[in-house]
């Protein structure tokens, strides 16, 4: 049933039809050696292929089949192949079995037969993108679990808060909705891993504005929405150049300017396509805006700017502009400067509890200053000590958090890492 069992560049692809006719089409279609091909004339047939062969990249089934139709194949193939994006064939007519193939079946797309070979051909092309980055999100997603417990705890929290809601909103797709939120705490590391002066940037933006929203009181879906727009608010930027990114925007050029300030648009155009975050996509685009229409992309002023915007824009402002000073001094610092900018970048209403919930967090997780704290090698650490700054790697991954207080086992982790990826540095302890 296949044309090869040699790993192949474009991936796996499942053709489902009870017509021999339309398979032999479908085969010559895909052709290249770029893609494995495997073909079924039933549901049925489908089904155990899955089994014997493992999870396809893409899953494409016609409709109208005997025995089985292919939305119930659908359906049932998700038990099986929970990560393979699937593509239902269908007659024009046929819109229900098509709304059903994307409720009940998990139907990313579908296509109306007679099918245009171009069509089939790019759109089978977008599903294997796909499905490859959902592979890739995976193993990111794993790599950060493992390499940073305080972020794990973070991310088992939000998924246990996103599994709340997804049982009162949609009972459907539990699997997919979990990874889908893995994902997005990958996706927030990802510009930090790019900029390190950046580290820890997102979740400190994203622990605040939950702070923020409890303060103020927010629904549960306002709160959530909130978090996941702290945690994507810069994903924009990785499309920057680097002579760009790590230039203050005051010291750019108006063409280099023009660049930065698409970020914005291009953070809300990543998650446009997923309805579950298009709420926190608004707050992307927006975070930019000031209070008096001067900001960007929009010159949106006042209420105009979504209320959720208005909180990011004065959490990101405070997160930034505090690694400018050193220990717990540039807190009132930098609560000076905000209220200085109220009525004009910020909103007057909203500083008091913002500044508040961000003066809370960083007394808790800033590093002490020179006379509150030592630095000291792995093996000298003992439980109970509290760290004072975020220990990283010698090639720069965060192995901890400032503010983990340490156990046996965070201990031994230290010291393994400290081995196979050497830091110039100790580990700072807090004396406090």
């Amino acid at each position: 049933m296949t044309e090869s069992k040699d790993e192949v560049i474009g991936g796996r692809i499942l053709f489902v039809d009870d017509e021999v006719n339309i398979l032999r089409a479908m085969r010559r279609l895909f052709m290249d050696d770029e893609f494995e091909v495997f073909i079924a004339s039933s549901g049925k047939e489908a089904l155990q292929i899955l089994k014997e062969e493992g999870e396809m990249g893409v899953i494409v089934s016609d409709q109208r089949m005997p025995e089985m139709e292919g939305v119930d194949f659908l359906e049932k193939s998700k038990k099986v192949a929970p990560h393979s994006v699937r593509i239902l064939l269908t007659g024009y007519a046929d819109i229900t079995a098509a709304v059903d193939a994307i409720n009940r079946g998990g139907a990313w797309r579908y296509l109306h037969k007679p099918w245009k070979d171009n069509e089939l051909l790019q759109t089978v092309q977008e599903a294997l993108k796909l499905y490859n980055l959902i592979k890739e999100n995976k193993r990111l997603t794993a790599l950060v679990l493992e390499q940073n417990n305080k972020l794990t705890n973070w991310n088992a929290e939000l998924e246990k808060k996103v599994e709340e809601q997804t049982r009162e909103l949609q009972a459907r797709n539990k699997q997919l909705r979990s990874n889908f939120k893995n994902t997005i705490v990958a996706f927030s590391s990802l510009l930090e891993m790019r900029d390190k002066s950046m580290r820890s940037h997102a979740r400190n933006v994203a622990e605040i504005a939950g702070m923020v929203a409890k303060a103020l009181e927010f629904s549960k879906k306002d709160r959530e929405t909130l978090m996941v727009g702290a945690l994507l608010h810069d994903i924009g930027k990785i499309g920057i150049p680097d002579a760009i990114l790590h230039r203050p925007l005051d010291k750019m050029i108006p063409h280099e300017r023009q660049e930065y300030t698409k970020h914005a648009v291009r953070g809300q155009t990543v998650v446009e396509g997923i309805q579950e975050l298009r709420d926190a996509g608004l707050l992307i685009r927006h975070h930019h805006e000031r209070f008096d229409g001067h900001g960007f992309p929009d010159g949106l002023q006042k209420k105009e700017i979504p209320q959720g915007a208005r909180i990011l824009a004065i959490i990101d402002y405070f997160d930034k502009d505090l690694r400018n000073y050193e220990g717990n001094a540039g807190i009132d610092l930098v609560s000076a400067h905000i209220k200085d900018e109220a009525g004009k970048a910020f909103d007057p209403k909203l500083i008091k509890t913002v500044v508040a919930a961000a003066q809370d967090f960083y007394i808790e997780h800033l590093p002490a200053g020179e006379l509150t704290e030592k630095e000291l090698s792995p093996d000298d650490l003992e439980e109970g000590m509290k760290i004072s700054r975020d220990v990283t790697s010698g090639t720069g991954v965060l192995l901890l958090g400032a503010g983990t207080v340490l156990n046996s086992k965070n201990i031994s982790t230290l010291i393994r890492y400290y081995q196979v990826d050497p830091a110039n540095h100790g580990v700072f302890i807090s004396l406090r």
